[in-house]
C-alpha cells in the first residue's frame, strides 16, 4: 500500500472516530427509521384505500412536511442522514481492518452505495422543505422518457432494471441470511431484545428487497414495451401490486415489513457499531 493511501485511510479513520458524527449519524438512523414508518403506512393506504400519494420515501417525506413542526423535522432528517452519508463515505474508504478479502471489498462498496441513497434523501428532504413536490417516481419516469429517446437508451434501461432487480434479490438475501448481524453490537443487546431485533432486521431487509425487485421487473418490462410510465420505481412497483387483487395482500405484508425496517433502524441509533 503506498504511503499516499495509507496516510488518507488514517485520516479518514480520525473522522471517522469522532463523536459528534457518530451522534448524529445515530439520530439519523431515528430519522430514517421515521420515514419507513410513514412510507409503510402510505403503502397499506395505497393497498387498501386506493391513495394516489407517493408510495415511495418522498411520498414520507411530503407527509412529514404536511404537519406543523414537519419542516423543522424534515431539516433534523436532513441533517442526520448527510452525517449518515459522510460516515459511509469514510467506511469505504477505510473498510474493514485485516485482510481485505471479497467479502470486505463488498462491504466497502455496498458502503459506498449507501452513501449515495443516504445524500440522495437528505437532499430530497432539503427540496421538500424548500416547498418543491419531489416525487422519486416522476424524476424516474422523466429520466426513463429520455434515455429511450437516445439510441441504445432502451438498453440502457433494460440494463438499470437488472441493476435493481440485483439489488432487491441481495437485500432479500442479505435479510434472509441475517447479515446485518454483522454491524449491530448484539452484546450490548439485552437478552429479551436481541432476537426480536433481529427478525425485525430480516422482515425489514427481506421486504424492502421484494419492493425493489418488483420494480426492477418493471423497469425492464418498461424498456421491452418502451413505456416510461412503467419505470417509476418503488411507487410504481407498488401500486401495480395494489391493481391486483391478490396484489393487495402482498403489498400489505411488504408494508408491515417495511414498517419491521423503520423500528430495526430505531434500534440501530442505540445498537449500531459506528
Amino acid at each position: 500500500m503506498s504511503s499516499t493511501t495509507s496516510n488518507v485511510k488514517q485520516r479518514a479513520s480520525r473522522a471517522a472516530d469522532s463523536k459528534p458524527l457518530e451522534y448524529v449519524a445515530r439520530g439519523g438512523f431515528i430519522g430514517y427509521g421515521i420515514i419507513h414508518l410513514l412510507f409503510a403506512w402510505i403503502a397499506l393506504q395505497v393497498a387498501f384505500s386506493g391513495s394516489g400519494q407517493d408510495s415511495d420515501q418522498s411520498g414520507a417525506l411530503q407527509e412529514i412536511a404536511r404537519h406543523s413542526f414537519g419542516k423543522t423535522l424534515l431539516v433534523i432528517i436532513a441533517i442526520g442522514l448527510i452525517a449518515m452519508a459522510i460516515w459511509q463515505v469514510f467506511e469505504a474508504v477505510i473498510g474493514e481492518s485485516g485482510e481485505q478479502t471479497r467479502g470486505a471489498t463488498a462491504e466497502r462498496a455496498l458502503s459506498g452505495v449507501r452513501a449515495i441513497l443516504y445524500s440522495y434523501l437528505a437532499w430530497t428532504a432539503i427540496k421538500v422543505v424548500q416547498g418543491a413536490k419531489s416525487s422519486m417516481g416522476d424524476s424516474n419516469e422523466s429520466t426513463t422518457a429520455g434515455l429511450m429517446g437516445s439510441n441504445g437508451g432502451r438498453w440502457l434501461v433494460g440494463l438499470i432494471g437488472l441493476v435493481v432487480l440485483g439489488i432487491g434479490i441481495g437485500m432479500f438475501i442479505y435479510g434472509w441470511k441475517k447479515k446485518f448481524v454483522r454491524h449491530l453490537n448484539t452484546g450490548q443487546m439485552p437478552t429479551g431484545t436481541r432476537q426480536p431485533i433481529i427478525r425485525l432486521g430480516m422482515a425489514g431487509y427481506m421486504a424492502k428487497g421484494t419492493a425493489y425487485a418488483v420494480a426492477g421487473v418493471l423497469i425492464v418490462t418498461a424498456a421491452v414495451k418502451y413505456d416510461p410510465e412503467k419505470a417509476r420505481g418503488l411507487d410504481a412497483a407498488l401500486k401495480t401490486l395494489a391493481g391486483n387483487s391478490w396484489g393487495v395482500w402482498v403489498l400489505a405484508l411488504i408494508a408491515a415489513g417495511i414498517a419491521a425496517f423503520g423500528v430495526y433502524c430505531i434500534a440501530q441509533a442505540k445498537y449500531r457499531k459506528i
